[in-house]
């Protein structure tokens, strides 16, 4: 009798690697003043330590699928997840900003697959009929690694070097590649074709182009000379690729795959909800460490009772998920989440911590009525050959979607705040504040409106039969 099934070693190997990529970039966020100041740097030196991990993102997320088919999962997840934990490694010993912005796109280059590369093993490993319990598994590192990134993140600035947030990553890389490679198992694809030098020229400086656009926009204007160039340009070099990508028989990005009804309308909700979930997620800590005067750490304990109700009802999601279905369970969700987020206009710097972390409690248990059906029903109809290019488009929309909410908010933050009517300048700050907020919320409702309409459950029918009952 086989205790330990193939699909857990895969699961355990995979949260490992994201848990340690994703918390990796929230304690690096926290840790930024810190690193002007041991630096002596400018404020447009200081951020390539961000945009340089950003850019190499993406580049190498699009590219991850036909790696991963080509060279094998287990050989590309373990490169990446040993690429990412040795850039750690770097990081943490350089001397100078110009070392550490190499070392940070190093580490990129690792995180950029782990991902795409890891949610395909997930799914191959997960039949049809149980990827809302894989869904489940994949919420964990998502939303937990992002609530702890601050509190850790904050114990290392006020207490140990800021070296340390990049030496956490070791025994977490560490203990994930020794199992990996122990006990994952090699898979390739047979057709994955020949290396698609267009295709991956065109996607890595397009998104990338587009990336960069985004980051800057809300500091420098939409219509600076940078934001202009390298957005438009971004975008003109994507046009491009899909005119090339759907005449390639193999190509890097599987185009084709949005033929399919439900990953196209999936793929589309999803943008959506992410962009919502981390515009938000992005404004909140500023606001609680600025506004509010409470530390990076008492921020993080403060924003984790999300990540709670996200894990405690992603559980709750998985089981209804094959009765209730996609539309309806991603209809509640969201609507749940966009009415908690707008509950945070009525916060003040007066409010009690404890009704912040009890909205965020219950923000995050809505929001996993979302995430857990988007997740299952998006990859219903693609089978095993095409998982690879499937989790690289789902990887790289989510990027992109996330980067273009951040972009949103903190515009209308910096607008709202600095042309405000307010009596005080900190009145005009939570002014900003408030006005995100209720962008983020009408962002949950335009998802759950654009669900409802366009998820059919019939489409998702291969991922709704019930779990096959395991025998003891």
């Amino acid at each position: 009798m086989k205790r330990f099934e193939y699909k857990w070693v895969v699961a355990v190997t995979f949260v490992l690697g994201l848990f340690m990529e994703i918390m990796d970039t929230t304690i690096v966020n926290v840790a930024i003043p810190t690193l002007r100041r041991d630096f002596n740097a400018s404020t447009a030196g200081i951020e390539w330590i961000v945009l340089g991990y950003l850019l190499a993102l993406a580049v190498f997320i699009p590219a991850s699928g036909w790696i991963g088919d080509r060279i094998g999962t287990k050989k590309t997840f373990l490169f990446a997840l040993f690429t990412f934990t040795t850039a750690s490694a770097l990081c943490g010993q350089a001397s100078g900003l110009g070392e550490l912005i190499a070392f940070r796109i190093l580490q990129g280059v690792g995180g950029g697959m782990l991902t795409p590369v890891g949610t395909a093993m997930l799914y191959r490993a997960f039949p049809p009929a149980e990827r809302a319990r894989a869904s489940t598994i994949l919420i964990v590192p998502t939303v937990l690694a992002p609530a702890l990134g601050p509190v850790i993140g904050g114990a290392i600035v006020d207490n140990l070097s800021w070296r340390w947030m990049f030496y956490v990553n070791l025994p977490i890389g560490i203990a994930g590649f020794i199992f990996g490679l122990v006990f994952l198992k090699e898979h390739r694809e047979p057709q994955a074709g020949r290396f698609d030098l267009p295709g991956f020229a065109l996607s890595g400086a397009g998104l990338a182009g587009i990336l960069y656009a985004l980051s800057q926009a809300p500091e420098h204007g939409w219509t600076s000379t940078s934001v202009l160039v390298t957005g438009l340009g971004g975008l003109a070099l994507m046009a491009l690729l899909v005119k090339i990508e759907t005449t390639v028989a193999e190509p890097m990005l599987a185009l084709r795959l949005y033929k399919d009804r439900i990953f196209r309308n999936g793929n589309f909700v999803n943008s959506l909800t992410y962009g919502s979930f981390m515009g938000f997620l992005f404004l909140l800590p500023q606001m609680l460490q600025g506004s509010f005067g409470i530390s990076a750490m008492r921020t993080g304990l403060t924003t984790l009772p999300q990540a709670m109700g996200v894990i405690i009802m992603s559980q709750v999601a998985g089981r209804l998920y094959h009765t209730i279905g996609p539309r309806r369970l991603v209809t509640f969700g969201l609507t749940g989440a966009g009415t908690f987020t707008l509950a945070f206009v009525m916060l003040d710097p007066g409010a009690s911590l404890w009704w912040v972390r009890l909205l965020m409690l219950l923000r995050g248990c809505f929001i996993a009525f979302a995430f857990v059906p988007l997740q299952a029903s998006t990859y219903s109809n693609i089978g095993p050959r095409d998982t690879g290019r499937a989790s690289a488009i789902f990887s790289t929309q989510r990027q992109s979607s996330a980067a273009l909410g951040v972009a949103i908010l903190a515009t209308i933050f910096i607008s709202r705040s600095r042309h405000s009517s307010a009596a005080t300048p900190a009145d005009a700050v939570m002014h900003g504040y408030h006005s995100a907020f209720v962008v983020a919320g009408l962002l949950a409702y335009l998802a759950a409106i654009t669900a409802f309409l366009i998820i059919k459950d019939a489409d998702a029918a291969a991922t709704m039969r019930p779990r096959p009952k395991t025998t003891a």
